[in-house]
Order: structure tokens, then C-alpha cells, then sequence
């Protein structure tokens, strides 16, 4: 069965609503929780997730609300910690780890690490047992493909395309999708425009599909009341899960 990776942004409107939503989410078929650390540049994410992001802000979000809310979703969901390296370099990498060691968290996403910075740092990850998720791009040489995937960990992120989450371009993935497979049986999970629409065409060829904008944007929807962002967000999550493995 194709998995279904979720991301939502940590603490809008607060720490509470973050674990009750991440929980629904599991049990509406959401494998993997990328649980988002708010950030005031997050340089590869598009309007939907820019906004939420600065509404986390905003709302006064601190790293002491991503460890309360990891607190309690970390023993119950598998979850990642995606975010931008300022937070993780000014707070300590290791103390990072060691607080995902704590709480149950998997490991993080961190988009603007590239590979050769990445791994430098492999052995803080090694000693807290703890992965971070490698990156794949159209725009990547079969050579490069080969480095980045060959030791990747948790699965592999393919980016459907050159730009920014939300825009909802398309691609022809077949030959990004053949040259990291014939490198690494890690799974390849494809991220970046992955809606209700797209998901059942973007599933082809890999092991599953991350979705970011299609729920952070009813997380953000001011019009809804709780209960109904999570009963939106639900009813996607379902329906993508079910689309991807049709």
C-alpha cells in the first residue's frame, strides 16, 4: 500500500488543536506526520504554507510549544520534525536530537541542508539513532542522484518539480523516478503540488505522497471553526489515500 505523508504547521492556533488534528489525521489514513517548526523564511515553501507559518509567529510560537506538542504525538504517530537549519544551528543540533530521542520523533526534513553539509553532520544523527530525509530533484545529474540516495534514510523526498511547494506544476518523473531506484530500495515518496487532483497521477512509480498546501490551507481558513478545519482536513487525507491506492 502507497503511504500517505501529512505535513501541518506546529501551534496554529494552538499547541491543544496541533495534537488533536495530528491524531484525527492518523486515524484518517495519514502514515507519517511532518509536523512543521515555523520559521520567518521557509525559502522553499509557497503562500499557503508561508502564511501559516507566520501566523505561528504571530500567535507567539516558541521551540518549547514544538517539544509540548511533540511531547504527546511523537509515542502515538510516526513524525518527522520539518524545518529550515536557522532554528536547528541556533538551538544545537544535538540538542535537537536529543529532544526527538525523547519524545519518539523519527527524525527531520530540512530542505535548505543540501547533501554535502548533510553529511558532515550524519554521525550527530548516527548517535541519536535518528534520519533525516534526503532530497531529490528533476534538475539532478544521475551522478548526484547516485551520492544522495545510496545512504538515505526513512524515504527518499522526490520534489515534482523546480519551485516552491503549492504551484502545482507537473513534470514527466519517469526518468527521476527509474535512476533512484536503481541506486536505493529506500522508498521514494513524491512531494510539492500533491492535491486531491494530482495525487492519483503523481503516486505513479513511487511508494507514496506528501501533502502540505491541500491541508495547511484549511488550517489557515479563518472561516472555519476547529472542529471543521479538522474534518476538512480529514476528509482530504481519506480521499488521497484512497485516490493513491486505487
Amino acid at each position: 500500500m502507497k503511504k500517505l505523508v501529512g505535513y501541518i504547521t506546529s501551534s496554529i492556533p494552538n499547541n491543544s488543536f496541533t495534537v488533536d488534528l495530528a491524531l484525527n489525521m492518523k486515524e484518517a489514513g495519514v502514515d507519517i506526520l511532518e509536523l512543521g517548526i515555523p520559521f520567518s523564511d521557509p525559502v522553499a515553501d509557497g503562500p499557503v504554507i508561508e502564511k501559516a507559518n507566520q501566523m505561528a509567529l504571530n500567535g507567539g510560537f516558541k521551540l518549547k510549544d514544538l517539544f509540548e506538542v511533540s511531547s504527546k504525538i511523537g509515542p502515538q504517530m510516526d513524525t518527522l520534525w520539518m524545518g529550515y537549519m536557522n532554528p536547528f544551528y541556533h538551538y544545537g543540533l544535538e540538542n535537537f536530537l536529543q529532544k526527538a530521542k525523547e519524545y519518539g520523533i523519527a527524525g527531520t526534513i530540512i530542505p535548505d541542508l543540501p547533501y554535502e553539509e548533510a553529511k558532515l553532520l550524519k554521525s550527530s544523527f548516527e548517535k541519536y539513532e535518528k534520519a533525516n530525509v534526503s532530497f531529490v530533484a528533476p534538475t539532478h545529474s544521475e551522478d548526484r542522484i547516485k551520492k544522495v540516495v545510496q545512504n538515505s534514510q526513512k524515504f527518499i523526498y522526490m520534489v515534482a518539480y523546480a519551485g516552491i511547494t503549492g504551484s502545482g506544476k507537473s513534470e514527466d518523473l519517469s526518468g527521476i523516478i527509474n535512476k533512484v531506484k536503481k541506486y536505493s530500495d529506500t522508498p521514494l515518496y513524491i512531494g510539492f503540488g500533491v492535491d486531491e487532483k494530482s495525487c492519483k497521477e503523481k503516486a505513479k512509480g513511487v511508494d507514496g505522497v506528501i501533502v502540505g498546501s491541500a491541508f495547511v490551507k484549511h488550517l489557515i481558513d479563518d472561516s472555519l471553526s476547529n472542529n471543521e478545519k479538522i474534518a476538512k482536513i480529514c476528509f482530504a487525507a481519506k480521499e488521497i489515500k484512497e485516490k493513491i491506492n486505487e
